[in-house]
């Protein structure tokens, strides 16, 4: 029988319990595959080896579902009123029309449009 050492039984131990942490939270989709009241709400326009580029379209009263962001770049064709709910509460925002955005990424958040016109922006993903 083989003995482990401490630094094996500690990555044993640190991977038992991310895997025990994945049991008891849900597995989220990224934006492409959230949507709302399944009907997708964002469409992938180009996807490459450096990025992939999303148009997401809320028109008034849809969002998307709860999902999770890897690091992006976020730019507004068309501004409105959301709703945005996430780990800090919920807030209501004002997007400007031409406005842009970054993040690092984001664990989990759900939006929905309560403005009375059609919302569309841009999300850039690097890879």
């Amino acid at each position: 029988m083989k003995l482990i050492g401490a630094v094996g039984l500690f990555t044993l131990i640190a991977s038992l319990a991310v895997v025990g942490s994945r049991a008891t939270q849900p597995i989220l989709p990224d934006p492409l595959a959230a949507g709302w009241n399944g009907v997708p709400v964002c469409e992938k326009l180009h996807e490459d080896s450096d990025h992939r580029i999303l148009r997401c379209t809320f028109p008034p009263t849809v969002g998307h579902e709860r999902h999770y962001h890897k690091r992006n770049f976020g730019y507004a064709i068309v501004g409105g009123r959301m709703r945005i709910t996430d780990s800090n509460g919920t807030r209501e925002v004002d997007l400007a029309t031409g406005s842009s955005f970054a993040s690092d990424g984001v664990v989990w958040h759900e939006v929905v449009n309560i403005g009375d016109s059609t919302v569309v922006y841009l999300i850039v993903e690097p890879k």
